[in-house]
């Protein structure tokens, strides 16, 4: 292995963690400084396949891969002037995705992260480059949508199958990863999965949100079978969801073959998330992107969700540590995580079961 092949970039700069969407929106971008604190203390970055990555602006014209230029004009517009009504644009200041001074110049730098992560792998300067800022999965062609300005993930997808690369995209965030795979329902050129939570919140009564992402969902024309969807139920654990990711996930990408790996990796599946019902820990993350950084494909990583901070502290720091290589210290795993037993366990057991032939019936062959 060549000291390339072995390179783990981290995307950093004190700007992608210094915006604020509202001062009581659940998404903190300050997050991210837990996340490099954290890596620094550990000496993360000390390692000599570490290699930090200074950020740069997205251009308009990669934006425009996926997004319409009226809409970049309009969240520019947004940007410079927040006050005026853009709801057309999905922007409301009371709703999931607000318009904030600055919004515009802050989404360019994001996107732009994810670019350079790109870069360095493509380029073969890294194996594999993670933006915790990016992975904003949600963000539509016209419309913003939970807390997703601009599709950094998207933009990655599409940019990489312009140079006629195979491109495999696997999401573990508790949403799901539905504006990327709007971007590529019509095409084989880029396959998504998308692992997530689906039905009615228990709580609140209410569809958990985007409220899409079921197997029907798969794909039409020469994508027929290229978007592969694992609908979780609430409360899924760490057992069963290993057992889907499993069954689903390494089979799939290996029957693919793609060129490149890109990875949205939100921490609002972890139990102690405050927004979503899934009741995965970090152990289930480790098996997870252990697998992703066991594969021999080029792998761009990216953020997500994931609104308790401290489980994002330590769930990213411990990922990251998984692309240098590096053992994982016992300060970054959770204790005595939630696991079922019984009857509960069954039931879980079962509806997951459910969801991944599911999945598996509707994927491409």
């Amino acid at each position: 292995m060549t000291a390339a092949a072995s390179v783990a970039g981290f995307v950093w700069h004190p700007r992608l963690a210094a915006h604020v969407y509202r001062a009581d929106h659940p998404l903190k971008p300050r997050r991210l400084r837990g996340v490099h604190d954290t890596l620094v203390r550990l000496g993360a970055f000390s390692r000599p396949n570490a290699r930090l990555l200074a950020p740069r602006d997205a251009t308009r014209a990669e934006l425009e891969r996926v997004h319409d230029g009226a809409y970049v004009d309009a969240v520019a517009q947004a940007s410079a002037d927040p006050g005026l009504d853009y709801a057309e644009w999905g922007l409301h200041t009371f709703g999931d995705t607000p318009p904030f001074a600055g919004m515009h110049e802050a989404s360019l730098l994001t996107t732009g992260a994810s670019l350079v992560a790109m870069e360095a792998v493509v380029s073969g300067r890294a194996r594999v480059a993670f933006n915790g800022a990016g992975g904003l999965h949600h963000a539509m062609r016209r419309k913003a949508s939970g807390f997703c300005i601009y599709n950094d993930p998207a933009i990655v997808c599409g940019l990489l199958a312009d140079r006629g690369l195979k491109v495999a995209y696997v999401d573990i965030d508790a949403h799901h990863g539905d504006g990327v795979q709007a971007a590529f329902y019509d095409t084989d050129r880029v396959l998504t999965i998308s692992l997530h939570e689906y039905g009615i919140i228990p709580s609140l009564g209410r569809p958990f949100f985007p409220g899409t992402g079921t197997a029907d969902e798969r794909g039409r024309g020469r994508g027929a079978g290229y978007s592969v969807n694992v609908a979780l139920p609430p409360y899924t654990d760490d057992p069963a969801y290993i057992r889907a990711f499993d069954a689903v996930v390494p089979p799939l990408v290996g029957r693919y073959r793609p060129d490149v790996l890109v990875t949205q990796q939100g921490i609002d599946p972890h139990f102690l998330d405050p927004l979503t019902d899934l009741r995965l820990s970090t152990h289930a993350r480790e098996h997870v992107v252990g697998w992703f950084a066991r594969t021999p494909y080029p792998w761009v990583a990216m953020g997500g969700g994931g609104y308790d901070l401290d489980a994002v502290r330590r769930t990213w720091s411990l990922e990251y540590l998984l692309m240098l290589g590096a053992e994982i210290p016992d300060e970054l795993h959770d204790a005595d995580p939630p696991v079922w037993s019984g009857p509960e366990r069954a039931a879980v057991d079962a509806r997951v079961d459910a969801a991944v032939k599911a999945a598996l019936d509707a994927a491409f062959t």
